[in-house]
């Protein structure tokens, strides 16, 4: 699952995402970092009113009603979640402007989303998520392409190994291969894009992004594992195997539900 930062989440392809987890039942989720945005805490309200604002603990109990609850009411499985540079945002202020309380750790991602309660394991950077493949948020080391896929697979070519990311809002796999004779190596750069509404991101002031909304699955083997990036269309619906997952389908009364619908092939 990719970037969401709550409570700035697309609503109607979160609420899918998580039904489509219900009926796929994969064998482990991973939520790619940047669960919660956290803004007040952040650099870019150092000094103004914002800074003030008491919200840390209503968006973590927004994030554990609106998300944890509802994917656990579908699906028991393994959950795994990586910390961003949004999610840090409480623990990094406090840091800074608190250090004699820092310790306390209440502050800390796992704590103020009750990881323990929902049974959910606080992932380390550069996790063995599949075969041949490594997660991390992307944001633990410095540099950012514009390019979909660039940046993940600079970030894999350092660490010689395949990896998945969140962190730029980019959907995109990026393949590099070495080798010679038919002796070949292939390493992916995986970006997963992101969960958000952009109209929430204040910050790009009505301007265009280079986002894509979607998310991404690891069909995994024995030795490697195959990346498929999932776009997520502008109502909130996707497909997985020629199956659209969360298509609006006007009832008889005249109102939008959102179903399943199975997808016509067109070559």
């Amino acid at each position: 699952m990719s970037d969401t930062q709550m409570p700035y989440e697309d609503n109607r392809a979160m609420r899918n995402v998580i039904n489509f987890i219900g009926d796929y039942q994969p064998d482990a989720v991973v939520q790619i970092g940047d669960l919660v945005d956290y803004p007040e805490p952040s650099r870019w309200n150092a000094g103004t009113k914002s800074e003030f604002q008491t919200n840390v603990l209503k968006d973590s109990d927004y994030a554990k009603r609106k998300f944890l609850a509802p994917l656990r009411d579908v699906y028991d499985g393994p959950v795994g979640v990586l910390e961003g540079n949004h999610d840090l945002r409480p623990r990094t202020y406090l840091a800074k402007n608190a250090p004699a309380l820092a310790d306390a750790k209440f502050f800390d991602l796992d704590q103020l989303l009750d990881f323990d309660g929902f049974g959910v394991e606080l992932l380390p950077a550069y996790y063995d998520i599949a075969p041949g493949w490594v997660a991390v948020h992307g944001h633990e080391t410095k540099g950012m392409s514009q390019i979909p896929g660039r940046t993940a697979l600079s970030k894999a070519l350092k660490a010689g190994t395949s990896l998945v990311m969140g962190h730029t809002h980019k959907l995109a796999v990026c393949p590099h291969s070495t080798g010679y004779d038919g002796r070949f190596k292939v390493t992916y750069g995986f970006e997963v894009g992101h969960l958000m509404d952009a109209r929430k991101a204040s910050y790009l002031k009505g301007g265009p992004a280079n986002w894509q909304r979607g998310f991404g699955l690891l069909l995994a083997g024995r030795f490697d594992a195959t990346p498929v990036p999932v776009p997520v269309d502008a109502d909130g619906s996707f497909v997985v195997d020629g199956t659209r997952y969360g298509a609006l389908v006007r009832s008889a009364t005249g109102r939008f539900t959102s179903k399943r619908a199975t997808c016509r092939a067109v070559g």
